[in-house]
């Protein structure tokens, strides 16, 4: 079975558009938290979000930007972060085998046409009969909708861009397992490494739902942190504050948005060529509960399993692992369920291992959360420095495990593990480790 290494990592997010600077960030407390701007959100109970600002597709591709005309908001991330991790990894297309070169990423739904659908609806609304007319449907939908807008709506729409932007020929899957998605993509991706079906595998997560339908969504779920209960938990509508892992006044998760990838190669492909390497994945298990569509199982089984299973087959110990980045979200069920499961798994050891959540500066990423946070994972063992769970004031007595709160902590990190649970009780755990 061939050995796994990451040899560059790229990541558009809510705090920047490059490694570095995002990093300092996530280690002095900044935030990408702030009231929403993508659309108007006045009317809505949550009116804060954690946008990407000043983001531009031609700063990072160039006049290659041509050949992506059309693509949507969250595409276009994962674009730029392709290019920086492509370029880390001192990849170049025509010194590679690309059929032997493989894309697993995890991508939810493009950009939405909003005004084609609702002038579409509007238009055909016949206020007698209290019905839409089809055929005045059809006839505005046909002048309104435009074909390409339509295609890059599909969740595999970023697949096509990132062969073309590479020239990637080899296996090309995309996933969509809610907040599990890119770090699933990362493992099932590690396994086509390890069983020889590539070299090379461009990995991660797209994601943007800062639009009225996720939003909507996500507040009939109770999941997001809403204005009207922070101001009155906390005596302010502080978009600074609104994201509180583990805190006891927790109220939910803010809607981010962004991209992570990561190149991964086989130790031998990295070593022929004389790549960098910048850590090992060593570890990679996935469960579902089965148990509800929205809910995780509240002993949190499958996230046991999940780590179990992450730990089995990297061949550790709960002991030899240093450092924990959490799914972490801020909503009751899951910091409470997670803080459990990692109780049942790491036994006596759970009270000193480092746990922290940077959705509490970065917000959720959905489908892109998990790769950004195992590349945190990889920043964390390169520079022996733990990123903190801001927010954290007021103790949760069903959260009682060492979540870094506040400000960022040097320690000896040679094993880290990255967890991601997602709605519908999708569970994915991958553990690296410092290459030696």
């Amino acid at each position: 079975m061939n050995r796994v290494v990451i040899t560059g990592m790229g990541w558009i997010t809510p705090m920047g558009h490059e490694i570095e600077s995002v990093w300092k960030g996530l280690l002095t407390g900044q935030t990408g938290i702030d009231y929403t701007t993508l659309f108007d959100a006045s009317t809505f109970p949550t009116r804060i979000s954690a946008e990407v600002k000043g983001f531009e597709l031609k700063k990072h591709l160039g006049n290659e930007i041509q050949q992506h005309e059309g693509a949507g908001r969250s595409t276009q991330f994962a674009l730029a972060a392709c290019r920086q991790a492509w370029e880390m990894a001192g990849l170049r297309s025509d010194t590679l085998d690309l059929d032997r070169v493989g894309i697993y990423f995890a991508s939810g739904e493009g950009s939405l046409d909003f005004q084609a659908y609702t002038q579409s609806a509007l238009s055909s609304w016949q206020p007698d009969s209290g019905k839409i007319d089809a055929v005045l449907w059809a006839q505005s939908a046909a002048r309104l909708m435009d074909a390409i807008r339509e295609i890059e709506q599909e969740p595999n729409a970023a697949l096509p861009h990132l062969a073309m932007l590479t020239g990637a020929r080899g296996p090309a899957l995309n996933c969509l397992t809610a907040c599990a998605a890119s770090t699933q993509a990362i493992g099932e991706a590690t396994e086509i490494l390890r069983r020889g079906d590539a070299e090379v595998m461009i990995s991660g997560g797209a994601h943007s739902m800062i639009h009225p339908f996720g939003v909507t969504g996500f507040n009939r779920l109770t999941a997001l942190a809403e204005n009207e209960k922070l101001k009155s938990v906390l005596g302010e509508d502080n978009p600074r504050r609104a994201s509180r892992p583990f805190d006891n006044n927790r109220g939910g998760f803010v809607l981010g948005e962004g991209s992570g990838v990561v190149i991964l190669e086989t130790l031998e492909h990295a070593q022929k060529r004389g790549a960098r390497i910048l850590a090992e994945i060593v570890g990679y298990g996935s469960t579902a509960d089965a148990y509800r569509i929205t809910d995780q199982h509240p002993d949190g089984t499958g996230a046991v399993v999940a780590m179990k299973e992450a730990l089995k087959d990297a061949g550790l110990s709960p002991s030899q692992v240093n450092y924990i980045n959490a799914h972490g979200t801020g909503t009751r069920e899951n910091d409470g369920n997670e803080t459990g499961a990692i109780k049942q798994v790491f036994g006596d050891h759970a009270k000193r291992i480092p746990v922290s959540s940077i959705k509490s500066m970065m917000g959720h990423l959905i489908a892109a959360a998990g790769a950004v946070e195992l590349i945190a994972c990889v920043l964390s063992i390169r520079d022996q420095i733990l990123p903190p769970t801001m927010n954290l004031e007021t103790p949760d007595p069903e959260c009682d495990l060492d979540y870094v709160p506040n400000k960022a902590r040097p320690a000896c990190v040679e094993v880290a593990m990255s967890n991601s649970f997602g709605f519908g009780g999708q569970n994915d755990t991958i553990i690296v480790r410092r290459f030696i």
